[in-house]
């Protein structure tokens, strides 16, 4: 089983496969972000990875990184699978922005149905 480590909280065995926001969410029960419900549309659920950084991602993710300018400094959770031992920071939670709630409920499966690529940058 899969270490997460959250930084500042602590580490965590979550389930292989499980989506990276979910396990922060509800494992960690830290409230991070999903504003768009975890679609790769807002970038609010993004992490900064300190190890681990999965080396594939998917085109959703890809995408609205290159276009937001945040391409190579954050990852989005809701479209990395936890399957490997991962250690992140999540920079923007309910709390610290002064918001109502997180947004949508993530599905337990990547949303929009993903099309794996390489990491294209470091």
């Amino acid at each position: 089983m899969p270490k997460l480590e959250v930084d500042g909280i602590s580490a965590f065995d979550v389930p292989e496969g499980k989506r990276l926001v979910l396990a922060i969410e509800e494992d960690a029960e830290l409230d991070i972000l999903h504003r768009c419900g975890a679609y790769a549309k807002c970038t609010t659920c993004r992490v900064e990875f300190l190890e681990g950084e999965p080396e594939m991602m998917t085109q959703a993710e890809k995408e609205i990184l290159q276009n937001k300018n945040l391409a190579g400094q954050v990852r989005l959770s809701c479209q990395i699978l936890v399957d490997h031992d991962m250690k992140v920071r999540v920079p923007m939670t309910v709390t610290s922005m002064g918001l109502d709630g997180p947004g949508n409920a993530p599905e337990p499966s990547i949303t929009p149905p993903p099309e794996w690529v390489e990491k294209p940058f470091s």
